[in-house]
């Protein structure tokens, strides 16, 4: 075939665009940009394959990179079997990681080939190149040796042209409705992580508490819980899942039921880790744990038996420059099955202030990568010892954004304060 002028090429590439204009379906495109190339270029066996991604030019499997493939003449391809798409091998797999054209007249003798069909006798192979990235190839065999001319490898190579165009607004086209459904899937999972957590501010005769829960992401790992037990006592607990994102908040659930189920069937806080570090293990085989935080508090004594699962300890403030941290307990939850837990426990006197809170509280950095800080954090706390808690709180969200600089957080916030007025 001779080379193409420039009347033909346009002629060709108008025929192309109509063509493959009326669909925004990447498989759909593909089968038509294959039927396109047919007309022009005769050939037994044709493929075109397409990655998510530019492919690194380390040897490795190609697989998991194909976002979308169509094909005549071959038997099914499968990604466990054909060896392109299981190790990037043959002149197909040669041509991604080069970006170079193949013409093989005599594809058996060609040292890069391997055998995809039995009769493939020639072989021509071109890259599909978009912004100076590979981002597929186009293929073509032949039954017959020397069936591909440089001609039909030019035609082939302008064919590709066409087809990255094509393409890439088609792989922009699929971004745009994964991005809207994974957003939807995100907003939905928030919903449901944030009815997890107490709808308002826990009304307790004699005592203020408030919190507050900034997730870095649009869900997060943190998670703060008050318990009613049945005899009139209180549940407390904070946590923290190792990671963020949904792994994260799916860890988070669990935990959380475990625990609201142990705190109500025990009524105590010994076992209660045991039983709980178990169940997290058996659901996660140990590749995730969370600290945690987890007392019982009797509101007419002020008592608060807790166990510390490897959490930052909770802050106890008192008149007089008490200062108490609260450090009993043993390992975080979900990463030794034999992990034991010792329980402490502590006092609240009229006047006191409990803070609960998760490293995303102290670990806020200024210009010089300072950190807020546990002693920071005391005395905000000790500066808003008069103000309701829910104050309290907020006074601390905005001494942490003011010594970072910035609005958010590199790791979720969440804090709990409770007071005893009484």
């Amino acid at each position: 075939m001779a080379p193409l002028g420039p009347e033909t090429k346009f002629r060709l590439l108008l025929e192309i665009s109509r063509k493959i204009s009326r669909t925004l379906d990447l498989q759909e495109l593909l089968d038509q940009i294959l039927d396109s190339v047919g007309v022009a270029i005769p050939y037994d066996a044709g493929g075109i394959f397409v990655l998510h991604e530019s492919v690194p030019q380390a040897p490795g499997p190609i697989a998991n990179l194909i976002a979308g493939m169509a094909y005549v003449g071959f038997d099914q391809l499968s990604a466990g079997t054909d060896p392109m798409l299981r190790s990037g091998q043959g002149i197909v797999g040669h041509v991604i990681r080069t970006a170079e054209t193949v013409l093989a007249p005599d594809a058996r003798s060609d040292p890069r080939y391997v055998m995809g069909r039995q009769a493939t006798r020639s072989e021509v192979a071109v890259p599909i190149v978009s912004n100076a990235l590979v981002i597929g190839a186009l293929n073509l065999e032949s039954d017959r040796k020397g069936a591909f001319t440089e001609a039909d490898a030019e035609l082939l190579e302008f064919f590709a042209v066409a087809a990255a165009i094509a393409i890439e607004k088609a792989m922009l086209h699929r971004q745009v409705l994964e991005k809207h459904r994974l957003q939807s899937q995100l907003r939905i999972a928030r919903e449901v992580q944030a009815g997890l957590l107490p709808p308002a501010p826990l009304e307790l005769a004699g005592y203020d508490i408030a919190a507050v829960n900034l997730p870095t992401w649009e869900i997060g790992g943190d998670y703060y819980d008050y318990i009613p037990l049945s005899d009139g006592r209180l549940g407390l607990v904070i946590a923290d899942v190792s990671g963020k994102g949904v792994p994260a908040a799916l860890i988070m659930a669990t935990f959380r039921a475990a625990l609201r189920t142990e705190l109500r069937r025990q009524g105590s806080t010994p076992g209660v880790a045991e039983e709980v570090n178990r169940i997290l293990i058996e659901a996660t085989g140990a590749s995730r744990f969370v600290t945690a935080v987890y007392g019982i508090l009797d509101p007419g004594s002020g008592r608060f038996a807790y166990v510390n699962c490897g959490h930052n300890p909770p802050l106890l403030l008192g008149a007089g420059g008490r200062r108490e941290l609260l450090g009993a307990g043993g390992p975080a939850l979900g990463m030794v099955a034999a992990a034991a837990h010792a329980t402490g426990e502590v006092a609240l006197a009229a006047g006191d202030l409990l803070a609960l809170y998760t490293d995303g509280v102290v670990e806020p950095a200024d210009a010089a990568d300072v950190e807020f800080g546990l002693d920071r954090l005391e005395r905000r706390l000790r500066a808003g010892a008069r103000l309701p808690a829910g104050d309290a709180v907020l006074s601390v969200v905005d001494a942490t954004r003011s010594w970072a600089g910035r609005e958010g957080y590199a790791d979720d916030f969440t804090l709990v304060v409770v007071k005893r007025e009484m």
